[in-house]
């Protein structure tokens, strides 16, 4: 059986678009700036929402990064290169981004002005919630994505210059130890920077949470850089119709993963009825929230997952396009739900200094991985699972491999080892 061809577009010519990244930085910039001396608090939270958003984009990089090379995957091989620059945007591009908040912090966080004894909550959680561990807790987590960024790059990156297997090797060590690093460390930022606006709360599912929707969203950005690279002719011929499949497929998996850790945190803390935890929930039912909430559950949920639902629309560009894109709606949305209310308490607010926020750190982000995509080769060149991505080469037979190893009609160049493969 052969597998559905994705659709075939022209050229893309992205000429007109190359001064929107420094357009994007110089106004947000200035809105962001202008919104700080007008308004700090509205400044801070809108920094807050807007430096959780991209460093969610950043660790999800990363963490598909560490999958790669946990599961030894073949497929992922083209779109490593550009995920691990996504990735090694979290040092030192958000540790300078995340100053703000630093600066900022007794301005969003209301237990950095409160004596712990009073509050019983504060109290028994004062080992993590204290000024110093604030701070330690910070650094510890920008060194781990440093490490991790940094040496997974800079092997693979050895590995177009000497080949070999150390490289290899050490990219799987530096992801076997980094799985846990990376979970321990992105659930602390989460619990810090984000639950702990609300300080009384607690969720034992919240940094998975987080990881689920940043996941989510990264996914539907991979599938974007991808296909554009693809209608640039940058990844044309290193590409099979598979990656475009399984990053739906993934997509589609998130979308319920989400759901399911989404509505699981719902569940547990509703059905307990302890006023200490369902005071969350209690707040987002307030005014517009409620709706906000509806928008997610079918937004976040069910749309994407009858969009994503049928195997034969994930190469389909023109169909899946819209998709990615309301990824990042969705995900911004989200992050509003968890961040904002405490702000504004009576309803959603899309205020103008979270466009600025936002728009700054996008502008300025795209300009660094630009620079840093077009500064080495666009994919592993000595990957020795390349050849297995492109489809010349697979070792088992699957639908995805035209369902018999002699069967080459759906590759891109049709090409197959010489003999056929024994």
């Amino acid at each position: 059986m052969a597998t559905t061809h994705k659709h075939v577009s022209a050229p893309l010519d992205l000429t007109r678009w190359r001064k929107v990244p420094t357009i994007l930085m110089v106004a947000g910039g200035a809105l962001a700036l202008l919104g700080f001396f007008c308004d700090s608090k509205q400044f801070a939270f809108s920094w807050l929402l807007s430096f959780m958003f991209f460093l969610s984009l950043c660790a999800g990089a990363l963490f598909l990064v560490l999958a790669h090379h946990l599961f030894d995957a073949g497929w992922s091989v083209p779109i490593r290169r550009f995920l691990e620059h996504i990735g090694s945007l979290l040092f030192p591009w958000m540790a300078l981004l995340f100053i703000p908040i630093a600066l900022l912090a007794k301005t969003l966080y209301a237990w950095m002005s409160m004596v712990s004894h009073p509050d019983h909550a504060l109290h028994a959680k004062a080992a993590l919630f204290n000024v110093p561990a604030f701070y330690i807790v910070a650094v510890a987590c920008f060194l781990v994505w440093w490490l991790l960024s940094s040496r997974l790059r800079y092997w693979s990156l050895k590995q177009d210059e000497v080949g070999g297997a150390e490289p290899t090797y050490k990219m799987r060590f530096y992801s076997c130890i980094g799985i846990f690093l990376f979970a321990f460390s992105l659930t602390l930022a989460v619990i810090m920077w984000m639950k702990g606006l609300e300080h009384q709360w607690f969720s034992t599912m919240y940094g998975v949470y987080y990881f689920a929707g940043s996941v989510w969203m990264t996914l539907g950005t991979a599938y974007m850089i991808t296909m554009i690279l693809d209608r640039k002719g940058i990844l044309t011929h290193v590409l099979h119709d598979h990656q475009y499949y399984f990053l739906g497929s993934l997509m589609f998996a998130f979308t319920v993963f989400y759901a399911y850790i989404h509505f699981s945190q719902y569940f547990i803390i509703w059905n307990a009825n302890v006023p200490e935890e369902t005071f969350w929930y209690k707040q987002r039912e307030v005014g517009t929230w409620f709706w906000v909430s509806m928008v997610i559950i079918f937004g976040h949920f069910f749309l994407p997952f009858l969009a994503l639902l049928r195997i034969d629309v994930k190469s389909v560009w023109p169909y899946m396009v819209p998709i990615c894109v309301w990824t990042w709606v969705m995900h911004f949305l989200d992050l509003s739900f968890n961040i904002m209310p405490v702000l504004h308490p009576k309803g959603f607010v899309l205020h103008w200094m979270d466009i600025g926020c936002w728009a700054f750190m996008a502008g300025l982000l795209a300009t660094v991985f630009l620079k840093k995509f077009t500064s080495t080769a666009p994919y592993p060149l000595k990957d020795p699972r390349l050849i297995e991505a492109m489809g010349i080469i697979h070792p088992v037979p699957t639908q995805i491999s035209g369902g018999e190893l002699d069967e080459a009609d759906d590759m891109r160049d049709g090409r197959q080892p010489e003999g056929g493969i024994r």
